[in-house]
């Protein structure tokens, strides 16, 4: 906190400073921050972990690592040369990449973008990355109408390898570029730079499961390689110490509970190694962040695996047929994310706006959108009895002859068949939580937050307005035999005007694992007879897929992927393939278990398989659509936004109010 304090008192007050328009070069940045009284190895490291953007952001990066234990280590960083397309061959290799990924998983092509490999990682020291960006500029300048274009591209495939071959004659022209650069890096920088030697070529991908190459060189040929294209001579750089670790991006916020656990923000990258993993336990990770560089133990299920290319920096792009400035043509092209503000409010993390992003996914013009023949929408359910109030709240909702009694407003107020159920603590209802968000931001225009729902959450109705405003169709609705599942798509429909059209379909066959069922037996559902009875919308006439009584307790983890996928395929086959729209309302798992095999994707591991389901909240919502032209279901953005909301205990007035 000291050092901190005393980076503080050198800044001098912004209104001394002297006002410039556009950004500040390298060399004037590096100028500013040492009047500021930063030392110069940190300015120069600050300057070269941001790209040299801004002077604004060379200062956060330097604030958020004071912490940091190398910061004052002169570790080089590496650095490497690309060609990387734009323009319409840009566009269908994008699309190649969300495609492949979608269609057949993640391939080691996709951790990095489309581009031609012109020399190999080399390291350059901070004091001398201006002059590498200066011969980058010079290299280009000098072959600017000497170009070859348009690069002639022949597709390859091999068991494990597709992509891209730049005809021989041609790739020994971008050779000599390379050397070029080379010998210029060697003037003006100091560093030694190798040359690619190999054949050039564009990876499509390559270390993929065998059973995927006939899926994958389908998509590599489709793409029109004669197309126009405008290739950029780009320079990132990445950090020497994680260039062997695993990239992890974090997705939600984790506040130490102990000194040896590492502060977690939504966006920032982790990045772990398989060898400091020995002594963690099982759940934990030891990985450091991008943002502080502090290094400690982080939940496993905190985070998600991400692309190498996430964390990397961009130090310049340049094109061979404009004389635009590099920032300026990134981003008439589309290529990079040049939103990179020179100021920056309180709570900002301009160091992570400063990384180079994942390439944007293409969006196809209209005459070649490829339109969905049909849409299968997954939720969870909404928040439960007994999580909330613990296994054992049946005992606070009776009173002494036995009648239900609401003893926390977050309890409904009445509950179907109370005096004749035996099994509420196996199969818990859903909570009202929820009502104050749906009156500030859940209610659709036209629509009453203050309705009443059929036993269950308004929180439920969320999701219902939400696809109403958004004028999604549901043309029919399954779910979980649970209760909480029914409650939840009874809410749903009543959120979409829809509970007296549509009847909902109760499908043993979507209940969750079993294995995760406490006690020697499953759940004693309520009948359909009674659901009815108690005016929910529910289809007696509907025969299940997979009866109840078909169910076994503990199940394999290889039986529960399949029963859901058959059951998800059996119902997606009865609903036809005229363009219907099937909701299905069931548990967390089930938004993994019913799309990833649907995709033609390999089930997870189980352990992998935990800690994805643990990610999924309650009314987490995913959307599976069908591509008419070729069958392939992928999974896509969902109609409408998330739900967040934060816990709400239960506060105990007396002791808190009362006491001495």
């Amino acid at each position: 906190m000291a050092a901190k304090e005393d980076f503080y008192s050198k800044i001098l007050p912004r209104r001394l400073r002297q006002n410039r328009p556009g950004s500040i070069k390298c060399g004037s940045s590096l100028d500013v921050l040492l009047s500021m009284g930063f030392p110069r190895p940190r300015a120069l490291k600050a300057l070269a972990s941001t790209g040299g953007r801004s002077v604004q952001a060379a200062c956060d990066w330097l604030f958020s690592h004071v912490e940091d234990p190398f910061l004052d280590d002169p570790l080089p960083r590496e650095f490497v040369l690309y060609l990387r397309p734009s323009g319409p061959l840009q566009n269908q290799l994008a699309h190649f990449w969300q495609q492949s990924r979608v269609t057949c998983g993640k391939n080691k092509a996709h951790n990095i973008f489309p581009h031609i490999t012109l020399c190999q990682f080399f390291m350059c020291s901070d004091h001398n990355v201006e002059g590498l960006c200066e011969a980058l500029q010079a290299a280009v300048q000098r072959w600017r109408g000497r170009f070859p274009s348009p690069l002639p591209l022949e597709l390859y495939t091999s068991s494990n390898f597709i992509g891209l071959f730049v005809e021989e004659q041609v790739a020994d022209v971008l050779k000599q570029f390379a050397a070029d650069f080379a010998a210029e890096a060697t003037r003006k920088a100091e560093v030694h730079v190798e040359p690619q030697k190999k054949k050039l070529h564009v990876t499509l991908a390559y270390n993929f499961p065998s059973s995927r190459l006939p899926s994958l060189e389908k998509l590599a040929k489709g793409i029109e390689v004669q197309l126009g294209c405008d290739w950029l001579a780009v320079l990132f750089s990445r950090d020497i110490r994680f260039a062997n670790h695993e990239t992890l991006r974090v997705m939600y916020p984790y506040t130490p509970q102990n000194e040896d656990e590492l502060e977690l923000a939504p966006g920032d990258h982790v990045f772990v190694s398989p060898v400091d993993q020995g002594s963690t336990i099982e759940g934990w990770l030891f990985g450091s962040s991008l943002a502080s560089g502090r290094a400690g133990l982080l939940p496993e299920n905190y985070v998600s695996v991400a692309d190498e290319c996430d964390t990397w920096v961009l130090h310049g792009s340049h094109s061979f047929f404009s004389c635009v400035p590099a920032d300026r043509t990134s981003r008439n092209r589309g290529i990079f994310d040049s939103r990179r503000p020179e100021t920056s409010g309180p709570g900002d993390t301009p160091t992570l706006s400063l990384i180079c992003h994942p390439m944007q996914v293409l969006r196809l013009s209209a005459s070649h959108s490829r339109q969905p023949a049909r849409t299968l929408f997954i939720c969870r359910h909404g928040e439960r009895m007994d999580v909330v109030f613990g296994k054992h709240w049946p005992s606070l909702c009776s009173d002494s002859q036995g009648r239900y009694v609401r003893s926390n407003l977050n309890m409904p107020p009445s509950l179907p068949l109370w005096g004749d159920r035996t099994d509420y603590d196996m199969d818990s209802p859903i909570t009202v939580f929820g009502t104050t968000q749906a009156r500030l931001v859940g209610a659709s225009p036209g629509t009453d937050s203050n309705s009443n729902t059929v036993a269950g959450s308004k929180t439920c109705a969320l999701p219902g307005e939400a696809l109403l405003e958004s004028n999604t169709v549901i043309d029919a609705v399954y779910c979980s035999p649970s209760l909480r599942c029914i409650q939840t798509a009874q809410n749903i429909l009543t959120g979409m005007q829809q509970d007296t059209k549509i009847k909902m379909r109760v499908e043993p066959g979507l209940f969750e694992w079993t294995k995760w069922v406490s006690g020697s037996s499953l759940p004693g559902w309520i009948p359909l007879s009674d659901l009815a009875a108690a005016q929910f919308s529910v289809d007696v006439s509907y025969r299940p897929l997979v009866p109840a009584g078909r169910l076994a307790v503990s199940e394999p983890y290889e039986s529960y992927m399949s029963r859901s996928f058959q059951v998800t395929k059996d119902i997606l086959s009865g609903c036809g393939s005229g363009g219907s729209n099937v909701l299905i309302v069931a548990h967390a798992s089930s938004l993994e278990a019913c799309t990833r095999q649907l995709q033609g994707r390999s089930p997870l591991s189980p352990r992998d398989f935990v800690q994805a389901v643990r990610k999924v909240p309650y009314l987490g919502f995913c959307c599976c659509q069908e591509q008419r032209d070729t069958g392939v279901w992928q999974l896509v953005d969902p109609p409408i936004l998330p739900l967040t909301h934060g816990p709400n205990h239960s506060f105990a007035w007396r002791e808190t109010l009362l006491q001495d």
